[in-house]
């Protein structure tokens, strides 16, 4: 019986020993870079967003899968993956281009969550997503700013009638 605890510490302190071994990272550093249309389908619509990946780190970051969600006005808004490969070497850029869909019932969310006085212009964004790379090396990030449309124009506020 003692010999199987001694076993067991063992592999306890080679497992926490182990963890040492993976390279201690720096968060990717993301931000939109922009948003283009795409043909949509259905009562769907699509948007190419293009997001910029930095990499602060001495080592390259392999990745073999985008996935991403957009909240927007604290609404969820678009959501999309992408099956791109790629590798982002140490301390670089790149831009990466991802298709997202938008439904009608998240644009009719959006449109009923927006005040009689707010503009399209200055909206909150929150992004989510993940560069997939394996086991260890799946990298997860967050991005927060407000939407710029150009050409945005404020929404029409109605006025009570005598």
């Amino acid at each position: 019986m003692r010999s199987v605890h001694a076993v067991l510490l063992s592999l306890l302190l080679l497992s926490l020993s182990a963890c040492a071994l993976f390279p201690n990272r720096d968060p990717l550093n993301i931000n939109v870079v922009g948003i283009e249309p795409l043909q949509s389908q259905g009562m769907e619509i699509r948007f190419a967003v293009k997001i910029r990946v930095q990499n602060p780190n001495e080592s390259p970051i392999d990745y073999n899968g985008v996935a991403l969600d957009l909240e927007v006005n604290g609404q969820p808004l678009a959501s999309g993956v992408s099956d791109q490969s790629g590798s982002i070497a140490r301390f670089s850029e790149t831009v990466l281009t991802v298709p997202v869909s938008v439904s009608a019932f998240s644009v009719l969310r959006q449109t009923l969550g927006l005040s009689q006085t707010q503009s399209l212009n200055d909206l909150p964004y929150v992004l989510r997503g993940k560069l997939a790379g394996g086991l260890f090396g799946t990298m997860r990030f967050t991005d927060t700013g407000k939407l710029n449309l150009p050409g945005a124009i404020a929404v029409p506020r109605q006025t009570p009638q005598s």
